[in-house]
């Protein structure tokens, strides 16, 4: 039977439990999945904000948020969109009931134990799919979760020293080590994305190049401004930072990219005297051309099921 079986809320710098849903399944499978839960607890602050951890016949689903983290426990077959629209519901209700005050110096576990009431109504509504597929709207979370889907974790993983699989060098692009983070293989490059990475590589060698005959002419000439030097330094950083948040996958990349885009354009504003308009736009271009691309080159995930 396709259900929920049990939800918590934890705080994930330290795992700390601050509510919980009652078992009533007594399985050794359940049983066993609770020891996951544990596991889960203490690696949350290590893990991405949205996961899914697949444990023989079930699934261990969730979401972190404002320094809380919702998990839940359901069986394999439970529609995976049905699963984080509970999770969404827990966050929403707690952050609305509770202040995130009190949340970060709360020093016993189930300090919120009144919220278990909440839980268990949310996971009786959800556990009766048929009355519950009518009244509500997926389609927000369905695309939520197509265009940024979970996670996918193992038991391996979750047994790993660091919280994360020791993966082969070729996922890490030869680096050779553990990152201090999943990285998540990227959708495959397409000619757009390698023109934009190109230029992106071109436009940090212009800076470079600039860059060096600013200090041969400061060395010349004392009353050159030093501050030209940096700004073409950090729009040749910023160039090749782009290229890197292409080609490899991080937490909170696409605001990485948009926060790069923006340096871009203030290093060209400062330039603005040693620069045509010319090569204003073409430097300005290229950023958004190659933060377009980063956004559009998302981390390929297993299809969720939709089918609810």
């Amino acid at each position: 039977m396709s259900m929920i079986l049990s939800a918590s809320v934890v705080r994930v710098r330290d795992g700390l439990p601050l509510s919980a849903s009652t078992d009533y399944e007594q399985s050794s499978g359940v049983q066993e999945c609770r020891k996951y839960f544990k596991m889960l607890s203490k690696k949350l602050s290590q893990l991405p904000d949205r996961c899914t951890l697949k444990a023989g016949q079930y699934n261990i689903n969730f979401i972190s948020s404002l320094g809380v983290s919702y998990i839940m426990l359901c069986t394999e077959n439970y529609p995976n969109v049905l699963a984080f629209c509970f999770l969404d519901e827990l966050q929403k209700e707690f952050i609305t009931t509770y202040n995130m005050m009190k949340t970060n110096t709360a020093i016993r576990p189930y300090c919120f134990i009144e919220f278990d009431n909440f839980i268990q109504r949310t996971k009786q509504r959800y556990n009766n799919t048929r009355s519950l597929s009518t009244k509500m709207n997926l389609a927000d979370m369905q695309t939520e979760i197509k265009l940024r889907p979970p996670y996918q974790m193992s038991v391996s993983e979750l047994s790993s020293a660091n919280g994360f699989a020791h993966l082969s060098a070729a996922d890490y692009k030869g680096t050779g080590k553990i990152a201090a983070a999943p990285h998540q293989r990227l959708d495959p490059v397409t000619l757009p994305g390698i023109v934009s990475f190109v230029l992106s590589l071109l436009c940090g060698a212009l800076n470079l190049i600039r860059g060096f005959h600013a200090i041969e002419s400061l060395l010349q000439n004392e009353g050159e401004d030093f501050s030209y030097v940096i700004a073409f330094f950090l729009g040749t950083a910023a160039c090749l930072y782009q290229c890197y948040l292409f080609v490899y996958y991080t937490g909170w990349r696409n605001v990485k990219s948009f926060l790069t885009f923006g340096l871009i354009c203030l290093c060209n504003m400062y330039l603005y005297e040693l620069r045509n308009l010319w090569q204003l736009f073409f430097h300005v271009t290229v950023g958004a051309f190659s933060t377009l691309q980063i956004r559009l080159r998302q981390p390929q995930g297993k299809s969720p099921d939709y089918n609810v």
